[in-house]
């Protein structure tokens, strides 16, 4: 099983697993330390991470100082994995894993009166077109006051969201889209 590193914060260097298959694109350390360091301080955040796959943002965001995550994917065998990974981190305090499609999800946590502060969408590729029309109206809800949005696509098919787009930036084949509230 291939894995991925947390980059930074007091689980900085530590490996996590990533789901067996080619079902899960897990975004690469580059682009995540870049997508960081972009954000600045996130301690005391709320953080939510659609289509978790290995949880490596979540989870990155944690090490970080983030409150905590939820992570969310549809996936046994992710599941399974940002399980493994929580577990692995001592992180079941503060990271929690929802096995859901994204918009019950988003539902749910709403109905909960959850709110948070930086989301991250990483759909698979194929589905942006299906995700990003959806995606404002059933986040506003559980958007924390100036709460931020990062929402990674491909290049050749960025993903749109009618969210006020604050900036963009390419690295390779990946598009990342920062949105506020």
């Amino acid at each position: 099983m291939a894995s991925l590193r947390i980059i930074a914060g007091t689980h900085g260097g530590r490996r996590i697993q990533v789901p067996a298959g080619t079902a899960t694109r897990p975004t690469g350390e580059r682009v995540r330390e870049a997508v960081f360091s972009s954000l600045g301080d996130i301690a005391g955040f709320n953080v939510l991470d659609l289509f978790a796959g290995s949880g490596a943002f979540g989870l990155e965001a944690v090490s970080r100082g983030a409150l905590g995550s939820v992570l969310v994917d549809s996936s046994n065998k992710a599941v399974t994995c940002i399980e493994a990974n929580i577990g692995s981190l001592s992180l079941g305090g503060q990271v929690s894993v929802v096995k859901s499609d994204w918009r019950k999800a988003l539902g749910a946590l709403d109905k909960e009166g959850k709110k948070f502060d930086l989301v991250v969408v990483d759909p698979p590729w194929a589905e942006v077109g299906e995700v990003g029309p959806q995606l404002a109206g059933l986040l506003r809800p559980i958007l924390a006051e100036s709460a931020t949005v990062v929402c990674e696509s491909g290049v050749k098919d960025p993903m749109e969201v009618d969210l006020p787009l604050v900036r963009e930036k390419r690295y390779g084949d990946t598009l990342i889209r920062v949105h506020g509230s």
